[in-house]
């Protein structure tokens, strides 16, 4: 059974539930941030904030929005890793944590491997800008690789070179973006994976142009990484619920969607939010603002604050101690997943639904 806490003293879950509908009503824009949690927790959450005309963020949200900011200006086009994996003769990694954002990368892409739907039946390509060391020199087949810390210039720069026009670059570099550029022409269909904080979105959309460049003379395309806790389930279960990713609103009593004046932190530091509720079921990550404001706190146990806050009730991790439906980076969907060690740890949507309860339906 799950812990609680009330300005840090131990009480009962139905008394911690009580109190934090207490906080919520009493609140002129209540928040729910970090939002780290499975569909179902997302579904509940968003559905209280509608009741209380709030509203609500991810903590990765910035990551999310570095695509999707180009993809709502510009557009993207994805493919699935199954896809990578079958047919490209050509991957170009871009990113220097894209083995931590996704442990399981190079054994789901195989890029070692023969792509066994390519009819040429050769070797495929690896190129990786701005590569982690370790993880490039771990692998057992040959990787060009193009180190660079400004990456804005490198992909400008291949990208100039792609299409033949001139830079201003040593040739060493020259040499090295030219190498890129002809390994690019020449695949048959080639797939660009990127992600982590190297990448915002001018970045993106850099790259996206390089893609767009490439599909003129043959086939490209993206398989972007997106980020950590479930954002792209809440992502994709906020989409269904609102028509918006996260950064929606119920203020006006319908959403609204702005990504700049809906982020929970600036709400909070700028005094326009006055309550929150915390949720982070898959980490113990914690909230970045600094101003003091009603707090309600879902989050695993040993999870440590600055400051107590106001509730505090311990939650169980999706697909681990409870089953979930969340995103699976393997498959580019939403899938379920049955808990690997079932507890007794309740899950977010049971403890949003049980502060729900003590909220009247008028609210």
């Amino acid at each position: 059974m799950s812990e609680a806490e009330i300005d840090g003293k131990p009480v009962s879950l139905k008394a911690a539930a009580e109190r934090s509908a207490e906080i919520l009503l009493s609140a002129r824009m209540p928040i729910v941030a970090g939002l780290g949690t499975d569909v179902a927790g997302a579904r509940v959450s968003i559905s209280l904030m509608e009741r209380l005309r709030g509203a609500y963020d991810h903590l990765q949200s910035d990551r999310i929005f570095a695509d999707l900011d180009v993809m709502r200006q510009a557009g993207l086009m994805f493919t699935t890793p199954s896809e990578a994996r079958l047919r490209a003769d050509v991957l170009l990694f871009i990113g220097n944590d894209l083995t931590r954002i996704w442990p399981a990368m190079m054994e789901r892409l195989s890029p070692g491997e023969m792509p066994p739907f390519d009819l040429a039946h050769q070797k495929r390509k690896v190129l990786w800008i701005a590569p982690s060391r370790s993880a490039a020199k771990a692998e057992k087949f040959p990787i060009e690789t193009l180190d660079t810390t400004n990456l804005h210039a490198t992909l400008a720069s291949l990208r100039a070179r792609f299409s033949g026009k001139p830079i201003n670059a040593g040739k060493a570099v020259l040499r090295k973006l030219d190498e890129f550029a002809e390994v690019l022409k020449n695949a048959r269909f080639g797939v660009a994976v990127w992600g982590g904080d190297m990448l915002d979105s001018l970045s993106v959309e850099m790259l996206y142009g390089l893609i767009t460049d490439i599909n003129k003379t043959t086939r490209f395309t993206g398989l972007p990484l997106g980020a950590e806790n479930n954002a792209g389930g809440v992502l994709q279960t906020s989409g269904w619920m609102t028509g918006f990713p996260m950064r929606t609103s119920f203020g006006r009593g319908y959403p609204e969607h702005d990504s700049w004046r809906f982020d929970t932190n600036r709400m909070i530091e700028s005094g326009e939010a006055d309550a929150a509720l915390w949720i982070s079921s898959y980490g113990r990550e914690v909230p970045s603002w600094k101003k003091q404001v009603p707090l309600i706190a879902l989050v695993p146990p040993k999870t440590k604050f600055a400051r107590v806050p106001q509730v505090r009730i311990e939650i169980g991790q999706p697909g681990i101690d409870h089953d979930a439906a969340e995103f699976a980076r393997e498959t580019g969907t939403i899938v379920g997943r049955d808990a690997s060690h079932t507890s007794e740890a309740l899950s977010v949507a049971a403890v949003v639904g049980q502060i729900a309860q003590h909220i009247g339906r008028d609210a």
